[in-house]
């Protein structure tokens, strides 16, 4: 029985195979496009073998695109089919339990596997990664924290991907608050492992959450061997950039990075979607016009109407059709989201609350109908983390509440929002707050403090 880059045991038979796994998982912490490259030469050098199989199905599944549904029901037939040929690793079978589960709309059953697995292998960085990246898309901060602070022990000096689970943790201790711990946390898995991605993006958000435009620039700026070779994900640190240019005021800036980096290719990955939507909003409602950009956002939800995967990918969609002003596609989203409410599972409940009532907040937002606008998403706030994304994600939605109460009129229970924003970002105060704040002392006819 061989063991991997994780210290942790598997089926292959092959040294090179071995090789390509090994690199694989690198490439996977890594967030680099050679992932599925690597994934693809083991399965072809040993087509039995299970857990490469489950891994292209979970994979699949991160991607929140129906089509891929179709993909990871396929690696499940091919891993029970390797299973049988066995003997797997106990490992492997609860990978290929994880995809069951979730393709039985259980990502929560899911993430079980996986904490299973490194209840047993807690130097499994994988194993850990995966539980990560899913808990993400259930958005469990508290979870993300406790799982990697579990396995964090195991994974010394000496651990070859020590630095990754160094940047899980900064990330996880940026969303749950402490962001002096996630700042140093992460700069010191730079170190380790200085293509880390998501260590240096989980680093932007703590400068995004304190206010520190300039830092989080010249960071993303002095480190950009960490994200310019990664897949997507570089376009959601081209992203943060321009959060933090808006920060300073700079929106031109901000819009430059959009056609030239955020946008350079048309994706309809919804990450990217969602990047894109965001910024536009944002840019919106600080009076800035962004001319036709939403008519491509907007073509390439309304392809997306019935996925039903994430949603907080429906949200972003709903904003870019609102965007595009294509009412017909709003209206087929709605009626989707209320089929989808008469359903089980761990996404229906997401949609039943707060899916359905923040879809309702964002269509009587687009509409100009601010009041129900502002009842509907304050009402949805509650739960709001639950849809998936960072608080630097889902913030764009609080901008939208705060806005409409503003234009609503319903000024004490914005000011409490904007307080509740504050209190979660430390006391500091970025540029959005305190326009707003400014706004509802001029509307009150008092001085601004």
């Amino acid at each position: 029985m061989k063991s991997d880059i994780c210290n942790a045991p598997l089926s292959l038979k092959s040294a090179a195979a071995l090789s390509q796994w090994n690199d694989m998982v690198r490439a996977f912490l890594a967030h680099t496009p050679a992932t599925p490259t690597h994934l693809g030469a083991v399965l072809e050098a040993e087509p039995e073998f299970a857990m490469g199989h489950a891994a292209r199905g979970l994979f699949s599944l991160m991607m929140g695109r129906a089509e891929l549904w179709d993909v990871a029901e396929a690696a499940r037939t091919a891993a029970h089919k390797a299973r049988e040929a066995g003997p797997i690793t106990p490992r492997e079978e609860l990978w290929i339990t994880a995809l069951d589960r979730w393709l039985a709309d259980s990502p929560t059953g899911a993430v079980a596997a996986m904490e299973t697995v490194l209840a047993e292998h807690p130097q499994d960085s994988l194993s850990a990664k995966v539980s990560h990246a899913i808990r993400f898309i259930l958005g469990d901060g508290v979870g993300m924290r406790q799982s990697i602070e579990r396995i964090l022990p195991a994974h010394g000096p000496d651990h070859p991907l020590r630095g990754y689970m160094m940047g899980c943790h900064a990330f996880t201790l940026e969303e749950t608050g402490d962001y002096a711990a996630a700042e140093r946390t992460g700069r010191t898995g730079l170190i380790h492992a200085p293509d880390d991605a998501w260590g240096l993006h989980a680093v932007a958000h703590v400068h995004d959450m304190r206010a520190e435009p300039d830092a989080g620039i010249r960071l993303i700026e002095e480190h950009k061997s960490a994200w310019d070779g990664s897949n997507n994900f570089r376009y959601h640190v081209w992203w943060h950039k321009a959060l933090l240019h808006l920060d300073r005021g700079e929106h031109e800036t901000a819009l430059a990075l959009y056609d030239s980096q955020i946008r350079a290719d048309k994706t309809d990955d919804y990450r990217d979607i969602a990047n894109a939507t965001s910024l536009l909003m944002r840019l919106e409602l600080d009076g800035w016009d962004v001319g036709s950009r939403w008519a491509e956002l907007g073509a390439l939800a309304a392809n997306r109407i019935d996925d039903g995967c994430v949603v907080f990918a429906d949200l972003h969609y709903q904003l870019a059709l609102a965007g595009a002003e294509n009412r017909a596609a709003l209206s087929a989203m709605t009626a989707r989201f209320a089929r989808d409410a008469r359903q089980t599972g761990d996404m229906a409940e997401r949609v039943i609350n707060p899916g359905v009532t923040a879809l309702a907040g964002l269509n009587a937002f687009a509409e100009g109908r601010y009041r129900d606008a502002f009842l509907k998403l304050a009402a949805a706030r509650p739960r709001m983390q639950c849809i998936g994304g960072s608080h630097a994600q889902r913030d764009v939605f609080e901008r939208i509440t705060i806005d409409a109460g503003l234009r609503a009129g319903h000024f004490d229970e914005t000011e409490t929002i904007l307080l509740e924003r504050l209190a979660l970002r430390g006391g500091h105060e970025d540029q959005f707050a305190a326009s707003r704040f400014a706004r509802l002392a001029e509307v009150r006819r008092i001085p601004a403090q």
